[in-house]
């Protein structure tokens, strides 16, 4: 198993372009230069393997510096949530406690809250100049061989966070490897492929394709922040193969006036991460000539854990298809046995693409792993022919009257109605069910529709009990930097409808659609 991937990657194809930003092209042997002389300043820093180096910026081509720098020192890359406020980015240091932190001048101020030791993107690229490649040489005379093996921690990401304090997911070296040979060869990726990586690094979505991407020698876009126009400028400019975006992102892309004109011809294909792509937004890239997948993944295992063919993308919009090649899947009831087809339960997944624990939270870990399986809390089928679909998370089924109520199922139903463009679906107390839904809705520009409207036109197409007995009407979706709903937000104290019944149920008068709002990825 090859670790340092940016020292191979420069023995094989050192003049091929490589990673994109700032206005040039950087090929895998210059790429594989800044990777060895952050690895030498890292030394000359007195850090160790095992080490934590914090990285608060927006995308920068320090990330994947320190990504293609750990497999030669042994240090983690830990990179921080640049959305988290100042007390929380004290928390995170507090919990991961990180040698150095490399910044941006957006975030020094954050930066400076964790108390750590800082170096900024500035002062990072005056070090590589100055970097003392004879250290490393000297390192690698003195301790011949890897640092590091296929068990040891690469990255730690942060989990999503949407409640509490996150969690830092240890990645190992084998997962990013299986992760990049499951992806390569699901996927059907090719050396010639082209990805814009404008979700953020921080997350685990720069292993969805910017890493996997490296592995083969294919090309990467880094955008600092996603801005619909600049992306699709950087998808007609350098000809990208495929999009990967969240569905808010995609959706704005669809909004956008340019996106009709946008030549897209290199596009081979799109895939929405994240949460379950809406049909309009599917609609929409259907129409220029663009098949659009549905992926699943979490950071815990990889991050991409299924493939499907663009044939069998339209034969199963909802699906996110069968395991990859070197990975396992099991719906599972509560007792651990396996669900019957169509029967939904717990996805639990194995794999050497799954991730090795929390750091320093041994009981989380072991809550997760249990018998070489990870439960990821998310509810699921499998049809016969063995094709998954994910229904929601399993702290989100809502139970009413004693039927399970599944939000993926209902927001899906009021998705077809054109008025809408975004929407989505909680559970909240009530007296008499238990638990009722609730939907907030965002409708598009210049629409109208009242709440009652809404339901008549869901009792056509879903089971009464499953109508949300609460709908209100949001200007925009409260969203974290992943682009995920926070469905947390959408419930008032005690888990009740927000604002009670009279003010989340807007029967009143007919609602005018607001814009979808909420800055998506920074």
């Amino acid at each position: 198993m090859i670790l340092d991937v940016a020292a191979r990657r420069a023995e094989l194809t050192p003049d091929a372009p490589a990673v994109w930003w700032q206005g040039r092209w950087h090929d895998y042997r210059a790429l594989d230069d800044r990777a060895k002389r952050l690895a030498a300043t890292l030394l000359e820093a007195g850090l160790a393997p095992g080490d934590r180096v914090g990285v608060l910026a927006h995308n920068h081509i320090a990330h994947l510096d320190l990504i293609l720098a750990t497999a030669k020192t042994g240090v983690i890359y830990a990179p921080f949530n640049v959305r988290l406020a100042e007390p929380e980015q004290r928390e995170i240091a507090a919990y991961l406690r990180p040698k150095v932190v490399l910044h941006d001048d957006e975030h020094a101020t954050k930066a400076a809250a964790t108390g750590r030791a800082l170096w900024s993107l500035e002062e990072h690229e005056r070090r590589l100049a100055e970097a003392p490649l004879d250290l490393l040489a000297k390192r690698r005379r003195e301790r011949p061989g890897s640092p590091v093996g296929p068990q040891d921690t690469q990255m730690i990401l942060l989990t999503g966070g949407t409640t509490g304090l996150p969690k830092g997911a240890m990645q190992p070296y084998r997962q990013g490897f299986y992760n990049a040979v499951n992806t390569v060869m699901s996927w059907g990726l090719r050396d010639d492929d082209c990805v814009i990586q404008a979700t953020p690094c921080f997350h685990a979505a720069v292993n969805a394709f910017t890493v996997p991407l490296l592995h083969l020698g294919a090309r990467v876009v880094m955008q600092r922040v996603f801005d619909p126009a600049e992306y699709l400028q950087l998808v007609a400019e350098h000809e990208a193969t495929i999009l990967f975006l969240v569905p808010t992102m995609f959706q704005m892309l669809a909004q956008h006036p340019s996106f009709g004109d946008t030549d897209l011809s290199s596009v081979r294909w799109a895939i929405s991460g994240g949460a379950s792509c809406p049909e309009p937004v599917r609609a929409a890239f259907t129409a220029r000539g663009i098949d659009l997948r549905q992926g699943y993944g979490l950071t815990e295992a990889g991050v991409n854990c299924f493939s499907m063919t663009s044939e069998q993308a339209k034969e199963r919009p909802h699906s996110v298809g069968k395991p990859v090649l070197h990975g396992r899947a099991v719906v599972r009831r509560e007792d651990g046995e396996p669900a019957e087809p169509g029967e939904p339960g717990e996805l639990t997944l194995a794999g050497e693409h799954v991730f090795s624990g929390y750091f320093e939270r041994p009981e989380a870990t072991a809550e997760v792993l249990r018998d070489g399986w990870l439960w990821t809390g998310d509810l699921a089928t499998v049809d016969a022919d063995g094709f998954f679909t994910i229904v929601g998370r399993r702290k989100e089924m809502l139970v009413s009257g004693g039927e399970n109520v599944f939000p993926v199922e209902v927001e899906a139903a009021i998705y077809d109605h054109q008025a809408v463009a975004e929407c989505a679906v909680v559970g909240v107390a009530d007296e008499t069910w238990g638990e009722v839904g609730l939907a907030a809705v965002v409708l598009k520009p210049g629409t109208r529709l009242h709440a009652g409207e809404l339901r008549g036109f869901l009792k056509t197409r879903i089971a009464n009990y499953k109508v949300p007995k609460h709908i209100t009407f949001v200007g925009a979706l409260p969203k974290s930097a992943a682009g995920k709903v926070l469905k947390r937000e959408l419930r008032g104290p005690g888990g009740q409808a927000s604002g009670g019944p009279d003010r989340a149920v807007h029967d009143r008068a007919p609602q005018h659609g607001g814009g979808s709002g909420g800055g998506v990825m920074g």
